[in-house]
């Protein structure tokens, strides 16, 4: 699926990975709806992009407000979207038990809501669209590329409930494919390392510099952009597909 004829979803498109995928998806020909909550600077990333983009305050757990985002992008692009990119997602550090007692259980929940419910309740709704779509050249109607991360494997200390999230958007990206398969849409997974997103660079640069000296090589922290690359590889490479896809320098996670 070449990127400019389609039009692009990309959650948590504000800040990070998302910001990073929306801005190579629009400089390489895509139209981008960059979906993100109240108070991101999902407007002026917009902005900054020109005519090919447009801002939609969306909570990926609310199917309403996702329909919202959906209705947006064919009103502004005149078509549905085929490619969604889904970035959206929260972190917490929380041990399972601590001398305050054991884990918070809403905490954990919220956590599963935002990363799995919330990624899973924009693959539904897209993809319903994408089916109703008349396929390219090559029998495709839509991509989803989610976002794990290498602590679905290698979960820290402290990232139960983060891990677990992730584990699930790995575990659910094979059966999806298999589910979508029938309507030409593909899906794939990327699982990204220790990249350097807003959260990472509000660290001290110590904390920084010890983190990117995990990384086997190249050996420093991940660029978003490159995250964007293999996100444009994904769309464009009709044989991806089922896959989760490991984007970390070799990185295994120690337990801290």
């Amino acid at each position: 699926m070449e990127l400019q004829s389609i039009v692009a979803l990309v959650t948590g498109g504000a800040s990070g990975l998302g910001r990073a995928t929306a801005e190579r998806f629009a400089r390489q020909g895509a139209r981008v709806v960059i979906c993100d909550l109240p108070g991101s600077p999902g407007a002026e990333v917009a902005a900054g992009i020109g005519d090919n983009a447009l801002f939609v305050e969306c909570d990926i757990t609310n199917e309403a407000q996702v329909g919202a985002a959906l209705d947006a992008a064919r009103a502004r692009f005149g078509q549905d979207v085929q490619v969604a990119v889904n970035c959206a997602g929260i972190a917490i550090g929380a041990r399972t038990l601590t001398k305050k007692g054991p884990h918070d259980l809403a905490l954990f929940q919220k956590v599963l809501a935002v990363n799995v419910a919330g990624t899973f309740n924009v693959i539904r709704l897209c993809a319903a669209r994408m089916a109703e779509m008349a396929p390219n050249a090559g029998g495709e109607r839509g991509v989803f590329v989610n976002t794990a991360s290498v602590a679905a494997f290698d979960g820290q200390i402290g990232q139960a409930a983060y891990s677990a999230s992730k584990g699930a958007i790995v575990g659910m990206t094979l059966p999806i494919a298999r589910d979508l398969a029938g309507n030409g849409i593909r899906v794939c997974t990327i699982a990204p390392g220790l990249f350097k997103t807003p959260m990472m660079a509000g660290l001290p640069d110590a904390v920084q510099t010890q983190l990117a000296s995990q990384v086997p090589f190249p050996q420093r922290l991940g660029d978003p952009d490159e995250y964007a690359q293999l996100a444009a590889h994904i769309v464009a490479n009709g044989m991806l597909n089922g896959e989760v896809i490991r984007l970390d320098g070799a990185l295994r996670m120690p337990p801290k």
